[in-house]
């Protein structure tokens, strides 16, 4: 099938390279032209593990290619799809300007019939505005049909997550549409939910509130373990081992961030709120979580006392290991409580420094871990990096200048680093 994505960040690279890689003739659309050019060049703009050697394999391949020019990429395509961003507004709102923006301008470029499938996370509703944007942006009349199709892929994990789904949901009420999108995903033998374009939307938030509560729940169960002397990892262990439960995303940690937890969390109880409903669960957990930043701050100073003229390093600043995405870290709000009590600030992160730099610009950034280490009055673990497990502990200790160690990922041996003469502090140990 020929294929337009209009939007190429995480979702819509990851999206349209994937379909080309599934054999169909793709191109990758956006409004961004430093982006655009940087594709045709060979740089990705994001890291992503896996995703460069698709990218080039399917651009030598001539079935993935990049431009600015959205509307020639509508024309010539069959099916389309709507992957642009959908951040909150300052009430907590989904903010819609650009899934609009793109309708219109499919709208003027229609040309014959199209399917629009939108993978943008948009509110419950936003299948009509589409679909209304359109039908009044048209110059003729075009009979189209908008499907809802919500992505669920994890950063870092992407790829994989595409070529490998849990489930495939596909919003329409059109028999036709629907067909079309069910043999498109057949290769990935998943398992294909059809409903109405309501319940597809509602489906993704409904997930990843679900997955943000988790979360927040194991962080509330950690603070209980502290007090009581249970550890949280043998506990959430032993919870998993529960097919009703399962261990996934039971990790106590510094809390949750990304472009996706957040930021659904918050539109949907705005979404309930509309609509006279009460959601105080999830509401809870949105407090839990901004709550635990204040924690993680809190045992910093545990550790080190006062931290007024403190030097504290900061091992990771994206949100989660395997990405750079630095949207709604942990780690923003952790460093900006750090040094607004008085102490300076070294930081580290494999891959996501450079997009951490356009959020804070006045801490200083280092080269490695050690670099951080050196002269620093305790280390702080806010991603749990591969490499940070394997580092030369003995050798921190000889360039740490008190040997404190905060692990806010629970992703270190506290036993060996205590045997060390580490200072530890873990969440929920």
């Amino acid at each position: 099938m020929k294929i337009c994505v209009i939007g190429t960040g995480y979702v819509g690279l990851v999206t349209g390279a994937c379909l080309a890689q599934m054999g169909h003739q793709v191109v990758c659309t956006d409004v961004d032209e430093e982006k655009i050019s940087k594709l045709c060049h060979g740089l990705m703009p994001i890291y992503e593990p896996g995703l460069d050697e698709i990218v080039t394999k399917n651009r030598k391949r001539m079935n993935l290619e990049f431009s600015t020019n959205i509307e020639a990429g509508v024309k010539a395509s069959e099916l389309i799809f709507i992957c642009v961003g959908t951040p909150s507004d300052e009430n907590g709102a989904a903010d819609l300007s650009s899934v609009k923006k793109v309708a219109k301008k499919i709208g003027r470029a229609i040309n014959s019939y199209k399917i629009i499938v939108n993978k943008s996370t948009v509110p419950v509703g936003s299948i009509r505005l589409v679909s209304d944007l359109i039908r009044e942006n048209a110059s003729d009349f075009y009979n189209f049909d908008v499907v809802s199709n919500p992505e669920f892929l994890r950063e870092g994990t992407a790829v994989s997550d595409f070529f490998k789904p849990d489930r495939i949901i596909i919003g329409s009420t059109n028999e036709k549409a629907s067909a079309v999108m069910e043999e498109l995903y057949r290769p990935l033998k998943a398992p294909v939910l059809i409903t109405d374009p309501e319940s597809s939307e509602m489906t993704k938030y409904a997930s990843n509130a679900f997955l943000a509560t988790k979360i927040s729940f194991i962080n509330e169960i950690a603070r209980i373990c502290e007090k009581i002397g249970a550890d949280v990892k043998e506990v959430a262990k032993g919870m998993g081992y529960d097919k009703r439960i399962g261990p996934e995303f039971l990790e106590a940690g510094a809390g949750w961030g990304g472009s996706c937890l957040p930021k659904d969390s918050k539109a949907l109880v705005k979404m309930a709120e509309e609509h006279n409903c009460n959601f105080s669960l999830l509401e809870g957990a949105v407090r839990i979580n901004e709550e635990q930043q204040k924690y993680v701050t809190s045992k910093v100073e545990k550790l080190v006392g006062e931290l007024r003229g403190k030097r504290i390093g900061i091992m990771g600043l994206s949100f989660k290991p395997n990405t750079d995405d630095v949207r709604d870290s942990p780690a923003i709000a952790i460093i900006e409580k750090i040094k607004a009590k008085g102490a300076k600030v070294k930081v580290y992160d494999p891959v996501a420094e450079e997009n951490f730099k356009k959020i804070l610009t006045d801490v200083e950034y280092c080269d490695d871990a050690y670099q951080v280490t050196e002269g620093s009055n305790a280390l702080l673990f806010l991603t749990a990096w591969e490499e940070f497990k394997n580092l030369d502990f003995p050798k921190i200790k000889e360039l740490i200048e008190f040997p404190a160690i905060i692990d806010a990922r629970n992703c270190l041996d506290p036993g060996a680093l205590k045997e060390m003469g580490f200072l530890y502090e873990g969440i929920g140990r």
